[in-house]
């Protein structure tokens, strides 16, 4: 009995993992990291996070160049996105793709973004990103002494983004 609620419980668990693949129209982006797309006509958006960066907040330098860029490169484009997870506000995690590229290696490469570093890793952009540093690119050329402090560092030191 014991081995048959294991058996069940790790089936159940297996499909809550389970790869899942959407496309849609992007139809709005909420800032450098967050945007929403819609599979059809007729549903209702939903909102994606990107894997792998960290995009800086709103109010932080670069904040709104960040999702501008995002904005002018996939407003109202058909875009791929494979689910890897859902973070702590309900979004999607996942990894994106446009005409065949990857949308978070292009932001980190052109500086509006982190790779998001774990504890004991660079991230999974950390060559685009040290690529961007080296050349003065986007975020990397901001001037002021807010220069540089990732997103998550940001939003321990002042708190989120007031409207």
């Amino acid at each position: 009995m014991r081995h048959k609620v294991g058996a069940l419980l790790l089936a159940g668990l297996c499909g809550l993992v389970q790869a899942q693949t959407l496309q849609g129209t992007v139809t709005r982006i909420s800032d450098g990291d967050t945007l929403w797309i819609a599979t059809s006509p007729t549903t209702k958006p939903i909102k994606l996070r990107l894997q792998g960066i960290d995009a800086p907040e709103i109010c932080q330098p670069w904040g709104k160049q960040a999702k501008e860029a995002l904005q002018a490169r996939l407003l109202r484009q058909t875009v791929r996105a494979d689910v890897k997870a859902r973070d702590d506000y309900a979004r999607r995690v996942v990894r994106l793709s446009y005409q065949g590229e990857d949308v978070g290696a292009w932001l980190v490469s052109q500086g509006h973004a982190w790779s998001y570093r774990g504890r004991w890793n660079a991230g999974l952009y950390a060559k685009e990103q040290a690529s961007a540093k080296q050349r003065k690119l986007g975020l990397w050329l901001a001037a002021g002494a807010d220069q540089g402090i990732e997103p998550r560092v940001w939003r321990k030191q002042r708190g989120p983004c007031k409207p």
